[in-house]
């Protein structure tokens, strides 16, 4: 089983804090992103030669500071989206694999959850997602990918779910077996011949779609899904807004599952 770090973007809502160098590496508490994120893999049992890491702006920054990483190139990230980037890595992708945005900072622990899950497709999801948009001028409620949910089997995902209905936010990191694996990929090629041009999901091309588009296209067609929650102990870092409120986020609301 691999893992899957998904950083092509720039992250232009960053502004100035992505000049020079890929959003995964923009400091939060102290250090990189990407430093965090490591860890966490690390936790799920995963060492820096199971790790890929998809790249595509500054990739030349990222393959100099972390060079016992696996890289793959995105060459299209300027035009496609987080569903095109993850797929540039299918070779990998088989043996089963763990992914992760790379623009997030989350306790390590979710990813040992996430492991020891013994569902094939598993999603993180985090109950105390609200507290972090209060105030949150930049990136709002309406834009959290929400989740909906029967106990722990997952019913829908999506940005449009009403806040209250939602069990929690998908944080971006998930796990899938080598049979969910397959199914995943085989749902990305059967959308992608479907849908070679107009709307696929809520407004957007295939090419444009977001990891949550094909996983609700899946659950609409009868795949099982199943969560593992943390209460609180992540953040997204998607805007100089985000990233000047992060250490209030952390301290602010439990962290410790």
């Amino acid at each position: 089983m691999k893992a899957i770090i998904i950083g092509a973007g720039r992250g232009s809502r960053l502004r100035h804090l992505t000049e020079e160098i890929p959003k995964t590496l923009v400091p939060v508490l102290g250090r990189p992103m990407l430093d965090g994120i490591l860890e966490a893999l690390a936790a799920g049992g995963f060492s820096r030669k199971d790790i890929i890491f998809i790249c595509g702006y500054k990739a030349e920054v990222i393959q100099a500071r972390y060079p016992d990483l696996t890289y793959v190139e995105n060459t299209r990230w300027e035009h496609n989206n987080i569903l095109a980037s993850l797929l540039c890595a299918r070779e990998h992708l088989a043996e089963g694999f763990v992914s992760t945005y790379a623009d997030i900072v989350y306790r390590p622990e979710i990813v040992r959850d996430l492991v020891r899950a013994p569902w094939d497709i598993t999603l993180a999801c985090d109950t105390d997602w609200r507290r972090r948009y209060h105030g949150r001028s930049q990136h709002p409620e309406t834009d959290a990918e929400k989740m909906r949910a029967d106990d722990r089997r997952v019913v829908e995902l999506s940005r449009r779910i009403v806040s209250e209905q939602a069990a929690g936010e998908f944080i971006g990191v998930m796990k899938l077996s080598a049979e969910g694996a397959g199914r995943f990929v085989r749902a990305y090629d059967e959308a992608k011949a479907a849908h070679p041009e107009g709307v696929f999901r809520e407004g957007r091309t295939f090419e444009k779609a977001y990891l949550i588009d094909l996983l609700q296209h899946m659950l609409e067609r009868g795949e099982a899904m199943h969560r593992v929650d943390t209460f609180g102990g992540y953040m997204e870092i998607d805007t100089v807004e985000d990233a000047s409120l992060a250490a209030s986020w952390w301290s602010g609301g439990r962290t410790d599952g």
